[in-house]
């Protein structure tokens, strides 16, 4: 259980460093260096660069080299559509499973978003975003759904940290998030829906018109 625990905790440290940035697009990523900043051996580095791999977040020459991967802006334009498509159907799914705590936990979200912008904390205000929309994802009680959204999310939240600042969501997501609850609130599935696909949607539009941001 300890060693499966460490695996979960390197794997985790490493995919954080990467989406914020910490780990540049293109750093080269030694499993030895890796092991001595982590004060762990190199075998669950390794282990966590091979997951990281399989999703996308780092690759690999064999016998010269592993890296994080380089950004892809292109990659929001392909990916986007998909997720406002499965987020659509998460809506659906979870409709007859939604609580009024349920609600509650987004609200709650949505104003630590707005709370994150206003600071100008773009790591805390994606992990917001998507705090606010995982509600809906893990009522709709579809594992597979989820692990696919997940998988996207995590490539999606990247560009966001990476690329742009906080004016990525800005405040008009949170009054899309509002019109999401209101929707929810008054029990009308199908304006829920679309307000979840218009959220995505402008999203996608704010997020290419920003210009790329230099760490």
């Amino acid at each position: 259980m300890e060693r499966r625990l460490l695996r979960e905790q390197v794997y985790a440290t490493l995919r954080d460093w990467i989406i914020q940035g910490i780990l540049q697009p293109g750093e080269q990523l030694r499993d030895h260096e890796l092991a001595r900043k982590l004060q762990v051996s190199r075998t669950p580095v390794r282990e966590a660069l091979r997951r990281l791999e399989d999703e996308g977040l780092v690759q690999t020459s064999a016998q010269r080299w592993t890296r994080v991967a380089p950004l892809d802006p292109g990659e929001a334009q392909r990916l986007y559509p998909i997720v406002w498509t499965l987020e659509a159907l998460a809506v659906r799914l979870a409709f007859p499973h939604l609580t009024p705590g349920d609600l509650e936990a987004m609200a709650q979200a949505n104003q630590r978003l707005a709370e994150a912008l206003a600071q100008g904390d773009a790591v805390a205000a994606s992990a917001a975003d998507r705090d606010f929309h995982q509600v809906l994802v893990e009522r709709a009680r579809n594992p597979e759904l989820a692990a696919i959204l997940e998988s996207l999310k995590l490539k999606l939240l990247r560009l966001e940290t990476t690329y742009f600042g906080s004016s990525l969501a800005g405040e008009k997501s949170v009054a899309e998030h509002e019109a999401i609850l209101a929707a929810l609130t008054r029990r009308d599935a199908a304006a829920a829906e679309q307000a979840v696909v218009a959220n995505w949607q402008n999203s996608l539009q704010r997020m290419t018109a920003q210009p790329v941001r230099r760490r």
